[in-house]
């Protein structure tokens, strides 16, 4: 999307060590119109893949992933990281290293909200590491639901995450693909 790209070009930060700091859109003031386009814009990529439930991880997938399902007509179902007194009964259970707060993270999702048979399409707001995405495809598996695919705003391919994923065979489509964070500039993947 090249909307997305120049806001992050304009409004993003790059802090070194491969973080980009975009909180002005997404990840702490949250640009609803932009975020409801981006998830226009998934929900158009895999509308034609049937998708019945989105699973994102807490916090910063559940913006796009509400706007994709507002879209889609589907629930969102995000993966928690820590487990509230109200859950409860069977619970899967992934971790996950956190780039950016530097320690492994816990994605629990209550069985009652993955039911078998539903057809997942998994939404978060970056795929660098792939390695939350990489616990929510177990989730997903693990409750025996179909993975229709993977939707990112934000890809940095330098990370290597598409990589990581490469094994679970699912399609994954980004809205804004970094190539290069080097020198302090921003390069995208269609430049």
């Amino acid at each position: 999307m090249k909307e997305l790209q120049e806001r992050i070009r304009t409004e993003g930060q790059n802090l070194g060590d491969g973080i980009l700091k975009i909180d002005s859109l997404l990840n702490h003031q949250i640009d609803a119109a932009l975020i409801m386009r981006c998830g226009e814009e998934i929900a158009h990529r895999f509308r034609a893949e049937n998708v019945t439930r989105i699973l994102t991880a807490e916090v910063s997938g559940i913006a796009p992933s509400f706007a994709a399902a507002y879209a889609l007509g589907v629930p969102v179902v995000y993966a928690r990281k820590v487990k509230p007194i109200t859950m409860y009964g069977p619970v899967y259970l992934e971790t996950a290293p956190s780039h950016t707060k530097g320690m492994e993270v816990n994605l629990l999702v209550s069985a009652e909200f993955l039911p078998a048979g539903e057809r997942v399409l998994i939404i978060d707001d970056f795929l660098a590491s792939g390695r939350t995405l990489k616990g929510l495809i177990r989730i997903v598996r693990s409750a025996r639901c179909t993975v229709v695919g993977v939707a990112c705003v934000v890809e940095k391919t330098f990370e290597l995450g598409r990589q990581v994923l490469e094994p679970f065979g699912v399609r994954i489509e980004s809205l804004a693909v970094i190539t290069s964070m080097e020198n302090g500039q921003i390069t995208f993947a269609n430049e």
